[in-house]
């Protein structure tokens, strides 16, 4: 399995893939609108045998209406479902989370399971004084920070890219 950046002509692959792991088309949508509209935007696929088995996404988001700040939101990971629990999940994030890094990010926030996001290191935002305004449980928003220290100097509500307000 190859672990690599979305390259020109993935495109369809990775709508096709996205939507059967979903089962509808919304986040496959979503990462349309991410790749258009979203200067930064992160997408990582996972290639098996030629074949697009894998695809998350990062995005810049805002934290208390400051975008001075390079923090991503994770959004949206998506597996084949006859790939699902074997890794390839684990290994995106893992390449992505590098990526991120290398390219200054210092933080990194997410929407999701605490047991799954917890193993990469991730805990609730609360803690780190950040908010959502998405309505989630308060232990399902969690953030990361890349560079030690990075989010303990910023506060407030985090608002991801307008594409995830539109859909």
């Amino acid at each position: 399995m190859n672990i690599r950046e979305e390259q020109p002509g993935d495109e369809a692959a990775i709508r096709a893939m996205v939507t059967a792991s979903f089962d509808r088309p919304d986040e496959a949508t979503l990462i349309d609108r991410l790749r258009a509209e979203c200067p930064g935007f992160v997408s990582v696929v996972a290639e098996d045998g030629g074949e697009i088995v894998g695809h998350v996404g990062f995005s810049p988001v805002t934290i208390g209406g400051n975008a001075d700040h390079p923090v991503m939101g994770i959004a949206p990971l998506a597996i084949a479902p006859d790939r699902q629990r074997q890794g390839v999940g684990t290994a995106l994030v893992r390449q992505g989370l590098i990526r991120c890094r290398d390219r200054g990010v210092e933080g990194v926030i997410v929407l999701g399971s605490p047991d799954y996001w917890g193993r990469f290191g991730f805990s609730p935002a609360i803690e780190l004084g950040l908010e959502t305004d998405f309505d989630v449980p308060p232990d399902a928003f969690q953030a990361l920070e890349i560079k030690n220290g990075a989010l303990l100097c910023i506060e407030g509500v985090v608002h991801y890219q307008s594409a995830f307000y539109d859909t």
